[in-house]
């Protein structure tokens, strides 16, 4: 009796000590992107395998994406964000729209995924390739973001012109399938999901770059690299393509205490369930893909975790 009495006593002890646990874990802002962008339901997967683990709290934030990201993860260290690492060398160098002022607090946390770029055209608009997009309107998603950089930089290795349209994915899908815009790229994951849904609601033709583009693209952007997207990655795409890619990185303050940047590291890198809790979208968030990582310094707390594992950063 007294045994089960004292058992009683210790699991409503117990019980009533959780909300207190709770309370004392660290809370952290993490900074995303929009409706339609592949950052969102990525650190959304992230968010609810960290915060199952009671041991931190990722708050989930809409943003415009890599650009926001990086400034607010620069201006206080309770955030972390996701950012794409073009995005980040500009900032750590203070260029493009990070322009006289570099971004020297930011650190890694885990590689997320590579992001591929394509471009998507309705069938009807008979636009096959990049030269086809000559004096069109091309969505390239919201201004001062990657996507833009990205397209401006192939414009102007190939003379190409164009109108650009700003927006967000959501807002470019709608405009793509009411005809405002000709064309649409994007960069994320493969399959890109934005592309996905326009091209399952429309009759439409996905391609990538040439080979003398691609060369052209990665003089201008060195942190670039050749990617390949499979057959069949999209309706009606029955021939692989080829393509530019860069990989993108989960990001902290350099001030985050360490111990917190650990926890991070291992409980995003060293779960089973990152995949599925994203999607497939976190495929390339393993240990594996740290060293791919060359543009960002990494937290010492991450670089501990990884270290541990026998991965040299």
């Amino acid at each position: 009796m007294m045994n089960r009495r004292f058992f009683l006593m210790a699991a409503g002890a117990a019980t009533s000590l959780r909300p207190a646990l709770a309370q004392q874990a660290p809370i952290l802002e993490f900074l995303t992107a929009g409706p339609g962008s592949g950052f969102l339901p990525y650190g959304e997967g992230i968010a609810n395998v960290v915060n199952s683990t009671g041991l931190l709290r990722l708050d989930v934030v809409q943003t415009k994406g890599s650009i926001e990201n990086i400034g607010g993860v620069e201006a206080a260290a309770n955030r972390i964000g996701t950012a794409f690492i073009g995005s980040a060398y500009e900032a750590i160098n203070g260029i493009g729209p990070f322009a006289g002022r570099k971004h020297g607090a930011i650190r890694a946390i885990a590689p997320m995924y590579e992001t591929s770029f394509q471009v998507a055209a309705k069938a009807s608009k008979g636009i096959a390739k990049v030269a086809d997009l000559e004096g069109k309107k091309v969505g390239v998603g919201p201004a001062g973001g990657p996507a833009e950089a990205f397209f401006k930089g192939l414009a102007e290795v190939t003379g190409l012109k164009v109108t650009i349209v700003n927006g967000t994915s959501a807002e470019l899908e709608a405009a793509y399938l009411s005809d405002a815009i000709d064309a649409f790229w994007q960069g994320a994951s493969i399959p890109i999901p934005a592309l996905v849904r326009v091209v399952n609601a429309a009759e439409s033709v996905v391609f990538g770059l040439t080979g003398a583009e691609i060369e052209a693209m990665l003089r201008r952007f060195p942190y670039l690299a050749m990617g390949d997207v499979e057959a069949n990655a999209y309706k009606g795409q029955t021939q692989p393509l080829r393509s530019v890619a860069a990989w993108n990185v989960i990001i902290a303050h350099a001030d985050l205490p360490e111990q917190t940047a650990y926890v991070l590291a291992r409980e995003i890198l060293g779960s089973d369930s990152v995949v599925s809790a994203t999607k497939g979208v976190g495929v390339g968030t393993t240990l594996s893909n740290a060293p791919k990582n060359r543009v960002v310094p990494w937290h010492p707390g991450a670089a501990r975790f990884l270290r541990e594992k026998g991965i040299a950063v």
